[in-house]
């Protein structure tokens, strides 16, 4: 049974992270708008913490908050004035959008739903991989190993910085 100091911290970083979320997808303001993306980002590698997946929290910090954030304040800045607010989206289709949303909230809430039931009745003892076992899949090039994928992205963000300065320097 977990502590209620445990249940209320658990709330805080999920309350964080959907008010943060809410906010980076609803401010005008782009440069403020990755900012909120930076704390959504830091309070899930405080979730991840909190359930005692340290490596996963440190790679939530250091690629995404770090280095991913760091990309998209860079792509702002090259492309347009941060302190403009952006133009008011306007659709004729927001009917089509939060039925979309409405059914997407509904299936997340039932898949939940039958998580938390199956969880009520047997979940089985789960075990943290060594650090040894995520290197060697992270950096092998074996079946079920990600070198390939990793050095592909490191190849479209090369890409997309080389974009980025090219746009910025016609303007």
């Amino acid at each position: 049974m977990e502590s209620v100091g445990s249940i209320i911290m658990y709330w805080i970083i999920a309350l964080s992270i959907i008010v943060f979320s809410v906010l980076t997808v609803t401010t005008r303001k782009i440069l403020r708008s990755a900012t909120f993306l930076l704390f959504t980002l830091f309070a899930t590698a405080a979730l991840y913490f909190k359930l005692d997946y340290e490596f996963l929290g440190a790679v939530q910090i250091a690629v995404y908050a770090g280095g991913i954030v760091v990309l998209f304040v860079f792509s702002i800045l090259l492309t347009s004035h941060p302190g403009d607010n952006s133009e008011r989206l306007v659709s004729k289709q927001r009917v089509l959008g939060m039925v979309a949303a409405l059914a997407t909230f509904t299936v997340v809430g039932m898949a939940l739903l039958n998580r938390v039931g199956q969880a009520l009745v047997s979940m089985p003892e789960m075990a943290n991989p060594k650090m040894e076992e995520i290197g060697k899949a992270l950096m092998g090039t074996g079946q079920y190993q990600y070198l390939l994928p990793f050095e592909a992205i490191s190849v479209l963000l090369l890409a997309c910085i080389i974009g980025g300065v090219v746009v910025a320097r016609k303007r």
